[in-house]
């Protein structure tokens, strides 16, 4: 990460946020015998290890080469949620007119909304600063972390002994081989979030959650925005279904959005990018003032001498490492970005709670436990866990899906929200949930019940039983409940049911 980047401009937000996560005046401490474990990269997965490990007693070091935080708080999850917070006051000022109101959107200031992001990272900062950490009994190190051996690392000229080790460096914007990008210039989320210019006309390179998401913010905020996706439609790895909803709503707030595509080069004419890609066998174009590679991670192993620790790799995969997160050096360990398929920010976190059991407590504990919902924060939302769409159309006899469209639930209708569903898969023969999809304002947190069911193992028909308040959205789930019990009121049991109440009339 180009923390110099993410720090533009440097105002008084940008400020507080580099004296919290990177203080130009920090004094690297002088390390005092061997660590019970030392942990390179101050993202959320080394940030929860360094903090839980050492609130149980452990030597603790944690280094950091760029600003604490990581991408989460400096340039991803954190920035990102407050354009798009800002985007979404725009749209609802604009659908004012559907609910009786009359009201206008004058003008956007994107630099107030962009120092209104500035201000909301900096004072989020704090928990994830130096100084906290510090406090907490952390030794807090600036400066590239090299593995020198494997029991052994150096940063900033001093050598760290450690009993464990986790790596957990995170990953960056992939760079993408397109003849003409690097000279014409781009953004990437490092960069992005230092604009201070609303951009006339943009494109978006990748309808992935990054892509749609920015691609729907800034045409609310008022660009002319172009999206470009190789597939057949945004979203790919979605529910086909929700991902066309998704599309359908950035459309209708101005994204052209080209599928099917692959941008071939770029080219400078007169001060403009001009992007030019192929589709069905034909050569389009569009000049644009700004261009966002949204498309793939690479995970960051720079710099950090695995070769010297023993500890395999793969460029492009990451750290390799096995279901408890162990590294071909036993005693070292990885989570997050740079180990692991799913990139998210919360996966990180739950890693690094096994990270700990293991390394420090001879747990046992494995990755492939989890079950790790995520979510596309576009207007709908999209929010998955469990089975994705290509296991459920791969065994069509083992599984039973449920669908609760948002347009047959009453708070919906009324919050004018109807755009959406509640979809949940099953076990056939049972009400054992193995995944769900929902698109819908609040997808994101309507998704959370029923990682709990699966986790819990509380069927779909045990959730009919829990009383929701009316009128919720949430009201969609248990409906779903409603429906599983009803496959179960086969012929045989209404006959006998029948035939009970005539017994006892």
């Amino acid at each position: 990460m180009q923390y110099d980047q993410i720090l533009q401009p440097l105002d008084r937000y940008n400020q507080q946020l580099q004296q919290h996560v990177h203080p130009p005046d920090w004094q690297n401490p002088r390390p005092q015998g061997r660590y019970h474990l030392v942990v390179i990269g101050a993202g959320t997965a080394g940030l929860v290890t360094a903090a839980g490990a050492a609130g149980l007693g452990a030597k603790v070091a944690l280094i950091e080469r760029g600003l604490m935080g990581g991408d989460c708080l400096n340039a991803g999850c954190v920035p990102s949620k407050a354009l798009l917070a800002a985007a979404r006051q725009v749209a609802n000022v604009r659908r004012a007119s559907e609910y009786g109101i009359q009201a206008d959107v004058q003008s956007v200031d994107f630099a107030a909304v962009m120092e209104r992001m500035r201000r909301l990272r900096a004072g989020i900062s704090p928990h994830d600063s130096a100084a906290r950490f510090r406090d907490l009994g952390v030794d807090v190190y600036f400066g590239q972390g090299t593995f020198r051996s494997p029991h052994e690392i150096e940063v900033g000229g001093q050598a760290l002994s450690f009993k464990r080790a986790v790596i957990a460096t995170g990953a960056r914007a992939a760079q993408l081989p397109i003849p003409g990008l690097a000279e014409s210039g781009y953004f990437t989320n490092e960069s992005l979030f230092s604009l201070t210019e609303l951009p006339v006309r943009m494109i978006v390179i990748g309808g992935g959650p990054i892509g749609c998401e920015m691609a729907q913010c800034f045409a609310r905020l008022g660009s002319r925005v172009t999206l470009i996706e190789q597939a057949e439609h945004v979203l790919s790895r979605e529910d086909s279904d929700a991902a066309r909803l998704v599309q359908q709503s950035l459309v209708r707030d101005g994204v052209q959005v080209v599928t099917q595509a692959r941008v071939t080069r770029v080219e400078i004419r007169s001060h403009e990018k001009i992007v030019v890609w192929q589709r069905l066998g034909t050569e389009q174009s569009v000049a644009v003032d700004e261009i966002l590679v949204a498309v793939g991670r690479t995970p960051n192993l720079d710099g950090l001498g695995l070769a010297a620790a023993g500890v395999q790799s793969d460029p492009r995969q990451g750290v390799v490492v096995n279901d408890r997160l162990q590294t071909s050096q036993r005693h070292i360990y990885a989570a997050g970005d740079v180990c692991s398929a799913v990139k998210l920010t919360h996966a990180a976190d739950f890693q690094a709670r096994i990270v700990i059991q293991n390394a420090l407590f001879l747990g046992r504990a494995k990755v492939s436990s989890l079950i790790v919902p995520h979510c596309t924060y576009t207007s709908p939302e999209l929010a998955h866990v469990g089975i994705d769409p290509a296991e459920v159309a791969g065994n069509p006899g083992g599984v039973v899906t449920y669908t609760q469209e948002m347009a047959q639930v009453d708070r919906a209708i009324l919050d004018g929200e109807t755009e959406g569903f509640v979809r949940i898969h099953c076990r056939r023969g049972s009400d054992r949930i193995l995944g769900a999809t929902i698109v819908a304002p609040q997808a994101g947190d309507l998704i959370a019940p029923i990682v709990m069911a699966m986790k819990q193992r509380i069927g779909l028909g045990q959730i009919a039983s829990v009383i929701h308040s009316y009128p919720t959205q949430a009201d969609a789930i248990r409906k779903l409940g409603d429906r599983y019990n009803k496959t179960r009121l086969t012929p045989r049991v209404q006959w006998l049911l029948g035939t009970w109440l005539r017994w006892t009339r």
